[in-house]
């Protein structure tokens, strides 16, 4: 027994469950559900819509390159039934398993915090500008959020100034420059 993929979607096809269509060329596709069948049949590309694991994954939204993937490729060796063989096994899906949720965890947060980012409201980019013309405590909040940007940018720039930092070694009557 082996739990299939959906061509389309890409969700889990158990035994028994989803259609199976065979192409003339003798290749196989698995599909969940008629969902996914009927899309196949009128050539969408899973790509396009927006709710297959295609899509979040060519728009960026789902991790695409990670070390724990390689573990869900077909094995089509058959192997003999060895007890301390499949206890091993489950032990490492386990941690497998574990491992893709705190990346997939990471991920998201590096996703969304990027996506935060951007959000800065037309408001504050507003305040930012005409700072000096608000009165009362919003003035003293806008200020305040003025010089922590300013601190921000400051930090940054120091940044990439340590950076480029050139080595100049002279050698033999020539100098040589060297960037880190």
């Amino acid at each position: 027994m082996r739990i299939e993929k959906c061509w389309f979607c890409s969700s889990n096809v158990y035994p028994g469950h989803g259609i199976m269509f065979v192409r003339n060329d003798c290749k196989m596709f698995r599909f969940c559900r008629t969902k996914c069948h009927k899309h196949f049949k009128m050539k969408h590309n899973p790509r396009k819509m927006k709710w297959t694991k295609a899509y979040r994954r060519a728009a960026g939204k789902e991790l695409q390159l990670d070390s724990t993937f390689n573990f869900e490729k077909k094995r089509l060796t058959p192997t003999r039934y060895n007890r301390n063989l499949m206890v091993k096994t489950i032990r490492a899906m386990q941690i497998v398993n574990r491992i893709r949720e705190v990346r997939k965890e990471r991920f998201n947060k590096q996703r969304l915090a990027v996506q935060i980012r951007k959000r800065q409201t037309s408001a504050q980019k507003e305040v930012l500008k005409n700072a000096k013309l608000l009165e009362g405590p919003s003035k003293t909040t806008a200020l305040a959020y003025e010089r922590e940007i300013a601190a921000a940018t400051k930090v940054k720039s120091k940044a990439k100034v340590k950076s480029k930092v050139q080595v100049i070694t002279k050698t033999g009557g020539g100098e040589m420059d060297v960037e880190d």
